[in-house]
């Protein structure tokens, strides 16, 4: 009783992949969990308390879906392993079984082998608003009467019977039933009979049907004692229990008893023929049509990327400028004032810049997800996957890694073959993410002009996607040399479901868009804002010999050149900044990233930008602000009229600018990835490996592109 009243009642939201899960947890609990209408967005168990009318603490658990409790990849085993032991933080006392009733037959292998779990239930039915359509007809009471548990119709989107659904949740949390062994529809053969008399020695408190489950999940159930196994794998060897062909005639007499109650419970109007999904997918996933469908969903994509958000960009760009212009006119000059205008504001202004085109990539990239296509990309280029030794759900990391590198490594648990998450995992930081999205911006608008192409085509857009297919090809290209290397006897198989397309749900749009903005501001914000004063600080401090030799040498070419005060103050800022830490930093690294067109500068925003791509903006944006007269211009302005001492050139001329994106395109510049891929692979191994590889990569295809431009 006492460890009843210490913690909350937990209830679990379960079922298959696009089921719903994650939108009614998100309704009831009011927080801003991802969602998205294709497997493989949860891949963590979430939590979090909420209080009823009661008073009664309740947590709400979601778990990531999977099709039965035969788990083949990471996220599903962590599922099978809460259910399987009363003493794992997130074993459920009432499960809430989420099922898309436009598909109830294929969700209800797993619904029955939960009941014979024996944990209290209640079935949840989405999608009903098809059947007040008039395509389908549920009937509810039936589904009651057979199945012995209640039922009700709710909607995660606009919160329609989540009122009702509390209502059950309140009776079963003050009530707490007894669990119910055996409440499913399996019926033991002989051979798993005598295995469950076996286990009884081994394992009396549990089911049946848990026992045969730990029989099935012996070789890596982790919350078993190594005395427990031995003797576990002893009961199998003695029964002569075989696993597959208990899950295949498990399966098969599932399928055949619940099979009949759907048909009867669940009827969809006569004449209905194909369904408008099925329609437009004959289009869709075409392996010709499909793939130029979604080359152009791409093209327009960044197209936009550009377009769109060129002008809040100027705005957000002129408004710093002026307003660093403003504060150095107001304030008086000291040091006060230059790391205000030099230090803070150009910190930040290296930040909010890049907001529209952040916010723009997610409102589109959650609109497909909302939609329905990104599993329909995933089925699309399984094939292809395959030919480059993953498979359709790797497409899916691939594609999240146009956001962020580390949700879609973290993405890759839904992948069943070790080999083929191995490899996405390797692959995917290849895939342009939006944190070179601010480089990209200042460099192409730098070397490419903004001209127009074919009438419609913007070719500074055509140049950023360029570089994001440079990446995929790369991604791919580096997959196949893995392929051939990386040994394993895995099979590889895609089990993926196709959800209806649905019309978006602009809240969560709106809720993934503020997410992944508020996440760049505040925690990339804060690594690039506390850089940036860094970098301010490094750049104005030097060792004192130094900075005395520097003034010295301005002094002397002032007198022998006979410099006015404009230029004279010009060179003294050159030499006090070579002077300083930062310039001591740079010149070390020169030597080694000249021949790829970098001088000492962009060697400073080249290690700084390794905590984050973004910061490299960041970083050069403190640098070229530092003691500048005219602070109203913007860093495009001054990166485009800085020379190259040596040629008298512009420093970012065509080969330089080209030589600086390859890099940031192969190179890995973020250590938060390699500390994702060392967690993920549980080994030191393939992080270093990855960035040794990415690293070579990166200096070679820059060193090339220099050489052969100049």
């Amino acid at each position: 009783m006492a460890e009843s009243e210490s913690r909350p009642y937990r209830v679990a939201l379960m079922g298959n992949p696009n089921g719903g899960k994650t939108s009614l947890f998100n309704y009831i609990t009011g927080l801003q969990q991802k969602t998205g209408n294709f497997p493989g967005v949860t891949v963590d168990i979430m939590s979090a308390e909420i209080r009823l009318a009661t008073g009664k603490r309740v947590s709400f658990v979601d778990f990531p879906g999977l099709y039965n409790l035969y788990p083949t990849s990471r996220d599903e085993k962590m599922v099978v392993q809460s259910l399987l032991h009363t003493s794992d933080p997130y074993h459920p006392d009432l499960i809430c079984y989420v099922a898309d009733v436009t598909c109830l037959e294929k969700h209800f292998l797993l619904l029955d082998q939960l009941r014979d779990l024996g944990i209290p239930l209640i079935l949840l039915l989405t999608m009903m608003d098809v059947e007040q359509e008039g395509d389908l007809a549920v009937d509810t009471k039936r589904l009651e009467t057979s199945l012995n548990l209640p039922v009700v119709a709710v909607n995660g989107r606009n919160g329609s019977g989540v009122e009702q659904l509390m209502e059950h949740i309140s009776l079963f949390a003050a009530l707490r039933p007894a669990a119910q062994p055996g409440a499913g529809g399996y019926t033991f053969s002989e051979d798993e009979r005598r295995l469950v008399e076996e286990l009884g020695q081994v394992f009396p408190d549990f089911s049946p049907y848990k026992r045969i489950l730990l029989a099935h999940h012996a070789q890596w159930i982790p919350t078993i004692s190594a005395g427990e196994r031995i003797r576990l794998l002893g009961c199998i060897g003695e029964v002569g229990f075989r696993t597959l062909a208990s899950q295949v005639r498990e399966v098969t007499q599932r399928y055949r008893q619940f099979g009949e109650l759907v048909n009867k419970a669940v009827r969809r109007r006569a004449g209905t023929g194909f369904t408008l999904s099925e329609r437009v997918d004959g289009f869709l996933t075409n392996r010709i049509f499909g793939l130029m469908v979604f080359l152009a969903v791409l093209t327009l994509m960044f197209q936009a990327l550009y377009t769109w958000a060129a002008w809040p960009m100027t705005l957000i760009e002129g408004g710093f400028a002026g307003l660093s212009g403003y504060l150095s006119e107001s304030l008086p000059p000291g040091m006060l004032t230059r790391f205000l205008t030099e230090g803070l504001l150009a910190g930040l202004g290296g930040i909010l810049v890049f907001i529209p085109q952040i916010a723009l990539l997610f409102f589109l990239i959650s609109i497909l997800e909302e939609i329905g296509y990104m599993a329909r990309a995933a089925f699309l280029f399984d094939r292809i996957m395959q030919f480059f030794g993953m498979n359709g759900r790797s497409m899916v990391a691939l594609i999240s890694g146009g956001a962020c590198a580390i949700p879609a490594i973290m993405s890759t648990r839904t992948i069943s073959s070790w080999k083929e998450r191995l490899i996405t995992i390797m692959v995917t930081p290849f895939i342009s993410c939006s944190a070179r999205i601010p480089v990209y911006t200042v460099l192409i608008g730098l070397v490419i002009p903004a001209r127009t192409v074919g009438h419609y085509l913007n070719l500074q857009g055509l140049a950023f996607l360029g570089l994001y297919l440079l990446g995929i090809f790369a991604a791919l290209f580096s997959a196949l040399m893995l392929k051939w290397w990386v040994r394993s006897d895995e099979p590889s198989y895609l089990l993926l479901e196709l959800p209806d397309y649905r019309f978006p749900v602009w809240r969560n749009v709106g809720l993934t868009v503020w997410e992944k903005v508020k996440t760049f501001t505040l925690e990339a914000g804060k690594i690039i804002l506390v850089l940036s004063l860094i970098i301010w600080f490094l750049a104005n401090h030097g060792p004192r010999e130094r900075r005395e030799a520097a003034a010295a040498e301005a002094a002397r070419q002032t007198q022998v050149l006979g410099l006015d005060r404009q230029a004279s103050e010009k060179v003294s800022r050159a030499l006090q900044l070579e002077a300083s830490y930062a310039g001591i930093l740079g010149k070390t690294m020169e030597p080694v990233i000249r021949p790829l067109g970098f001088d000492w500068k962009i060697g400073i925003a080249l290690l700084t930008s390794f905590a984050a791509r973004e910061v490299f903006v960041a970083t050069m944006a403190t640098i070229y602000s530092l003691g500048q007269e005219d602070s109203e211009r913007t860093l495009r302005q001054r990166l485009a009229s800085e020379r190259n001492e040596q040629t008298g050139r512009p420093r970012y001329d065509l080969p330089t600018g080209v030589s600086l994106l390859l890099f940031y395109v192969f190179a890995m510049q973020c250590m938060s990835t390699l500390a994702v891929v060392r967690r993920e692979t549980r080994s030191w191994k393939w992080p270093l490996l990855q960035f040794a590889g990415m690293t070579v990569l990166a200096y070679l295809a820059s060193f090339f592109s220099y050489q052969l431009l100049q």
